[in-house]
């Protein structure tokens, strides 16, 4: 079954030095792009993550340090990612707690603005989860039978998740064949951030999910504890937690008067 789509919607994959989402860098990103009317994309390109790839990152993906020496930095690729993705719904698998969050950082630190308010994501592996909960290779063979040669290849990885999706919507009656069917599907819980450091209750208000205030309302903490603000902002959490968290502070700061982020900051740093 092909998709139904009313934009762009982009599959991608990302290979990196690890798995930590505020200090790992890409060492390949493919992106499959697929039209409302059928026609398909695809990028491909090689990045230096201006760090050494651990051994443990190449014995998975088989990038090594040499390989990506000439390749540019993501600095330099970053116009060109955002232009190719820009107005596209985002799909990839596993992509809601790494793919995204990771890609995110790494635009925010190239200083390209990054944001999913106009858009919305598939999430490939969690329809999978939900339906038989196995991994990629697995998923590959059950749905499309089909052994997945280049595992932990981008590209591969990349057109295997386009194709078991299009194979769940074939074998699933209840999958609807509408992308914001499939990104309310796809998603375990609604996060605020990529990170799931702040997630919305039940009454769509911002919680944090972890340390003291866990379970708090983001505004009350905002509002009681000041000093937990700028210990966010300073620690090592990721660049798109503390864009969430500034953005709350200044829709506070405005329905509290007018004021700024950037007003509110300078007293703060007044008061210190």
């Amino acid at each position: 079954m092909e998709l139904t789509l009313n934009r762009p919607i982009v599959f991608f994959d990302l290979e990196t030095t690890g798995i930590n989402i505020a200090k790992d860098r890409i060492v390949e990103i493919s992106i499959l792009k697929v039209n409302p009317d059928g026609r398909e994309e695809s990028e491909t390109w090689l990045v230096n993550p201006e760090m050494e790839i651990p051994k443990e990152a190449i014995d998975i993906h088989g990038i090594t340090n040499e390989r990506v020496v000439n390749a540019p930095i993501f600095k330099e690729l970053a116009g060109k990612v955002h232009d190719f993705i820009a107005g596209c719904d985002l799909a990839g698998f596993n992509s809601s707690r790494f793919d995204i969050p990771l890609l995110a950082e790494e635009m925010l630190r190239a200083g390209v603005d990054f944001d999913m308010n106009d858009r919305v994501s598939v999430d490939v592996q969690v329809i999978f989860h939900k339906k038989e909960e196995r991994n990629l290779r697995a998923g590959y063979q059950f749905y499309c039978g089909k052994d997945l040669e280049n595992a932990h290849s981008a590209a591969a990885d990349t057109r295997a998740t386009y194709e078991i999706l299009k194979a769940q919507l074939d074998r699933y009656e209840d999958l609807q064949n509408d992308v914001d069917f499939l990104h309310e599907f796809s998603t375990f819980q609604k996060r605020a951030d990529f990170a799931g450091f702040i997630q919305y209750d039940q009454e769509g208000a911002e919680v944090f999910t972890f340390g003291k205030h866990k379970g708090r309302k983001v505004t009350e903490v905002l509002k009681q504890d000041r000093g937990y603000y700028a210990w966010i902002q300073q620690a090592d959490f990721p660049r798109y937690t503390k864009k969430v968290l500034a953005a709350i502070k200044e829709r506070m700061a405005v329905k509290a008067g007018g004021s700024t982020l950037e007003d509110l900051q300078k007293k703060f740093n007044q008061k210190l």
